[in-house]
C-alpha cells in the first residue's frame, strides 16, 4: 500500500484583520485624561485642597512648564 501524502493546508492571508474602532472608543478615553488633567493643575476645584506642601510645590510646577 501506498502512503498518502497529505497537501498543506493553504496560508493565512496577510492582509490582516480589518478592525475599527468606533469614535467613541477613543474620545472618553481622551475626555477622562483631559478632566483629570484638570483637576490635577487646578486643585481649588477640589474639596480637598489642604495636602503636602511638596506636592503643591510639584503641581504648581508642571502647571508653570504647562503653561509656556
Amino acid at each position: 500500500m501506498a502512503a498518502r501524502t497529505h497537501s498543506r493546508p493553504h496560508p493565512a492571508t496577510t492582509g490582516g484583520v480589518d478592525m475599527r474602532l468606533p469614535w467613541w472608543a477613543l474620545a472618553l478615553p481622551a475626555l477622562a485624561f483631559v478632566t483629570l488633567l484638570a483637576l490635577i493643575l487646578n486643585p481649588s476645584g477640589g474639596h480637598a485642597t489642604a495636602g503636602d506642601p511638596a506636592i503643591t510645590q510639584l503641581l504648581q510646577h508642571a502647571r508653570e512648564l504647562l503653561s509656556h
